[in-house]
């Protein structure tokens, strides 16, 4: 009997995929679990119109997060912070701290999202990389100032 797959299942395949089972296995384990349809007809034609949709769904937000990748690439974090000689910092300016000043100034990011390779740990303008989608990185320009 052939089915559609709602949900990933180990050792028999990806969501929204339609595969052969016993029809055992179908009505003790994949259906009272809500993890898969028969493949009738009219099942398979929602799921065409489910994948459609939920590419429209996935260009506009792939639009957005462009969008928003142009608005960050012209801001410009300002910190500052003390310092001893030779300019390094007493401290250093992390991808949290830098995720708190891009939700001060209305971009929300997850900390996870913020790629610094290691910590700034002196003064300068450094470069830092925001994951808004997987398929886009924004370049946000970070500004170490000493404190006065």
């Amino acid at each position: 009997m052939n089915v559609i797959l709602f949900e990933n299942v180990s050792n028999l395949g990806r969501q929204g995929s339609v595969v052969a089972v016993s029809a055992g296995y179908f009505r003790n384990f994949l259906s009272p679990r809500g993890l898969a349809v028969e493949a009738t007809q009219a099942n398979v034609r929602r799921l065409e119109d489910k994948v459609k949709r939920l590419q429209r769904q996935a260009q506009a937000e792939l639009h957005a997060a462009k969008s928003e990748a142009e608005r960050l690439e012209s801001l410009t974090l300002k910190f500052q912070l003390k310092a001893g000689e030779q300019d390094r910092l007493f401290g250093s300016v992390t991808n949290g701290n830098v995720a708190e000043e891009l939700a001060k100034a209305g971009f929300p990011v997850d900390r996870h999202h913020v790629l610094i390779p290691e910590p700034i740990k002196r003064l300068g303008m450094f470069t830092v990389e925001v994951r808004l989608h997987h398929d886009v990185m924004a370049k946000v320009r970070v500004l170490v100032e000493k404190v006065v």
